[in-house]
């Protein structure tokens, strides 16, 4: 399979707190049970699927801070969901086409494209980064960066992440002079086992983390 990184939503304003508690319950699978005394009381705990719940119901989604478009809501997704209408061959009414995609964003016409990496996942939405191209840069930034994209991180930890990444693929574009990779958004036609394709999927990455997490988003790594 692979690793994904797939970004994830943000507290609610005054959820901070809880949202990272809940964050650290369910990643160490620690969910708090009621003691002997609690149940003879009839105090309640609430379950691992009520802790998801409350914790999803209170954030903002990542379509969101990419500014991507949203069926239903803004002008730019409403043409996109005409223009895949009329690319079935086999047509719905077209209210009911349109009521099944109510909701839908539109992540390829985002505003904040750092968001959207060109390094995608297969059956993946498109702004969930390919982390597996990560392991083709081994010999480029070393095992320790590499290996630390396996981890789920929140917004600090992203952000720190995509800055460590960016420092070094800095100090490597001087020494090659590739320092054009940086605002390079699609990679150049050259053989994948070059120092120039590496680089640039290690900066790819980086303004990935920095963006997601300087806007307070951090990221799930599903392998």
């Amino acid at each position: 399979m692979g690793l994904d990184m797939r970004p994830i939503g943000k507290p609610k304003k005054g959820f901070e707190n809880r949202f990272k508690e809940i964050f650290e319950m369910i990643n160490s699978d620690n969910i708090p049970k009621p003691s002997l005394l609690d149940k003879i009381r009839g105090k309640k705990y609430p379950t691992k699927d009520e802790l998801i719940q409350e914790w999803f119901e209170n954030q903002i989604s990542t379509y969101e801070t990419i500014k991507a478009p949203m069926v239903g809501r803004d002008d730019e997704a409403e043409k996109w969901i005409k223009e895949k209408y009329e690319e079935l061959e086999e047509k719905p009414p077209y209210n009911e086409f349109l009521e099944e995609h109510l909701g839908f964003y539109v992540i390829s016409l985002a505003k904040e494209q750092d968001g959207v990496p060109c390094y995608i996942a297969l059956q993946q939405d498109e702004n969930v980064f390919r982390g597996q191209f990560l392991t083709d840069c081994v010999d480029l930034i070393g095992e320790d960066l590499v290996n630390e994209a396996w981890e789920t991180k929140l917004a600090d930890e992203t952000l720190d992440y995509g800055n460590r990444l960016m420092t070094i693929a800095d100090e490597i574009a001087e020494k090659h002079n590739l320092g054009y990779l940086k605002e390079q958004r699609i990679p150049s036609d050259v053989d994948e086992d070059t120092t120039e394709s590496k680089l640039h999927i290690v900066y790819s990455l980086a303004k990935w983390l920095i963006f997601y997490g300087k806007n307070g988003h951090g990221y799930e790594a599903d392998f």
